[in-house]
């Protein structure tokens, strides 16, 4: 990739202040000594690729974890430090909120130091359906999140929705998506829910009251249709936004352009390569460095992050990242998912349609791998 091109930055916050039994991702508990320690070892691991590589970042994202829970102070501190090292011009910089707590003063303190996105983790905005969940947090308290991040000037707010939950009913699922609307954001992003094997819900799976596979289905398409009805376009596979406000970061990775990724458990795309941090606070604090993960970018792994977005997979962007445009073989088996609905093809490529997106990892590899 060339340098002169920005790249994103991520940032792992991995401090969480109770373990949601679905979560998967990277997170423990922490005192404050902890979580100042772990800002300035991320300062350093900016320092040092700064040092290394000229690269300059244009979005910045501070995923968890609950990178709320760092505080605004040692965000602030860190945005000032990828700014020094990075530069950060006309950069979007989103970081995640859990609304467990209020966090007026937290958005006050991050829109000060540049911070322009929130995404905050609504996940239902029916009771029952946030209990089971095991989320921290009210309705009500989501909504106060919403309207303090507007008041501190935030003006690009994303919610998190998840889909085919335990009790969850069409009607319930509408209400979610319409508290979205109301809220005034301008973001949705709306998982299907994946069980996961070592997770809470991973080691009683038998015992959850969870839809079967064509009622998941339904939920995913009914959810599509409502965001779209309100003016949200989707984008990507679970992603929804109001004209303009895309995830520039996420896009990022959809289109296999290059980030850095700081902290445990987080991964890089960077010159070619690919590394990680190991799912380790211990080895991150004491400098374990990265671990090399072979290269990047190649033409599949280009062609399957593309047919997670609407926009698909296109003759002219395979052409400006290699010279070529989509193999003819690939675009005669696209053809032959359309007359089931699950694929729309025209002189430029194909996209998968919603139907499509719900057999996407079995659609990509029959079309990607055919003959």
């Amino acid at each position: 990739m060339n340098n002169a091109e920005p790249i994103g930055l991520y940032i792992h916050v991995p401090f969480c202040d109770g373990k949601c039994p679905y979560c998967d991702f990277y997170s423990l508990p922490a005192d404050e000594e902890t979580m100042d320690r772990y800002a300035e070892r991320v300062a350093e691991e900016m320092g040092a690729f700064a040092r290394k590589e000229s690269h300059r970042v244009d979005t910045l994202y501070f995923g968890g974890g609950t990178p709320s829970l760092l505080g605004g102070k040692r965000l602030a501190y860190l945005i000032g430090k990828a700014r020094e090292c990075f530069g950060l011009q006309n950069a979007e910089i989103t970081a995640e909120a859990n609304p467990a707590k209020d966090l007026s003063g937290f958005f006050e303190e991050l829109r000060a130091a540049g911070a322009n996105r929130i995404s905050i983790g609504l996940q239902s905005a029916d009771e029952g359906e946030l209990r089971l969940l095991g989320r921290r947090h009210t309705a009500m308290e989501a909504i106060k999140a919403v309207c303090d991040a507007q008041k501190a000037g935030f003006e690009n707010i994303s919610l998190d929705l998840m889909l085919a939950i335990q009790k969850q009913t069409p009607e319930s699922l509408k209400r979610s998506i319409a508290f979205c609307v109301d809220a005034g954001i301008q973001h949705v992003s709306a998982y299907l829910l994946k069980v996961e094997p070592y997770t809470a819900y991973g080691r009683k799976k038998g015992e959850l009251a969870l839809p079967d596979e064509g009622e998941a289905a339904d939920f995913y398409l009914l959810a599509c249709a409502e965001l779209e009805k309100h003016g949200f376009h989707q984008y990507e596979i679970s992603n929804f936004a109001k004209p303009g406000f895309e995830s520039r970061h996420n896009l990022k990775y959809w289109r296999c352009r290059e980030y850095l990724g700081i902290g445990p458990a987080a991964h890089s795309f960077l010159n070619g390569k690919r590394f990680y941090y190991n799912r380790s606070l211990k080895g991150f604090l004491s400098g374990e460095p990265p671990v090399q993960d072979g290269e990047g970018g190649g033409f599949e792994e280009y062609a399957m992050l593309a047919l997670r977005l609407t926009e698909g997979l296109t003759h002219e962007g395979c052409r400006a990242r290699f010279g070529f445009g989509i193999p003819e073989r690939i675009v005669r088996a696209a053809k032959l998912y359309e007359k089931g609905g699950l694929t729309v093809c025209n002189e430029n490529g194909f996209h998968f349609t919603p139907k499509g997106f719900l057999v996407s990892n079995m659609l990509t590899s029959e079309i990607l791998f055919a003959k």
